[in-house]
């Protein structure tokens, strides 16, 4: 008997807490009447001043050149008169078979392109050899315009 009694008072409590929760329309009403009442400003308007565009100035980014120096040793024989002091690398391999495959598509699009090792057992794939700076930056430079998206990442070493 006790159950059904706490069943029933538990019932018509939240017959009532859910009634109490729904909004009044007289809230509502009050609220519609009281935002009517308010006078609408409008802020006057100004004329839009003319918009002077400045001519853009182009902006050379100057990427970092990545150089670094080791001591390399060309993996063939035949290509060690190639080697000078700054070389163009476009890529760096563990495995020489990798090295080898894109070292034959840079020759067959004309590169002069050969395959270095380091002391590590990287095999480094050259693409230009020079005994000067500036050329091998020019290079390289010239890879990356070629290439954006395949030699991006070329860079300098210099062999010691």
């Amino acid at each position: 008997m006790k159950k059904n009694w706490l069943l029933i008072v538990s019932a018509i409590a939240i017959a009532i807490g859910m009634g109490s929760c729904k909004s009044k329309e007289s809230a509502y009403k009050a609220a519609y009447e009281k935002a009517q009442e308010k006078p609408v400003v409008e802020e006057p308007t100004t004329a839009p001043e003319p918009v002077v565009v400045k001519p853009a100035t182009p902006t050379t980014t100057t990427t970092p050149i990545r150089v670094s120096s080791e001591k390399i040793t060309t993996v063939n024989a035949g290509d060690a008169s190639k080697l000078k002091l700054f070389n163009v690398v476009v890529g760096s391999f563990t495995m020489k078979t990798n090295a080898s495959g894109l070292q034959e598509s840079l020759v067959a699009d004309g590169y002069n392109a050969f395959l270095a090792q380091n002391a590590q057992g990287m095999y480094r794939v050259i693409v230009g050899s020079f005994d000067d700076r500036p050329s091998a930056t020019e290079l390289r430079e010239s890879i990356k315009t070629k290439y954006p998206n395949r030699f991006n990442d070329a860079w300098l070493l210099i062999n010691e």
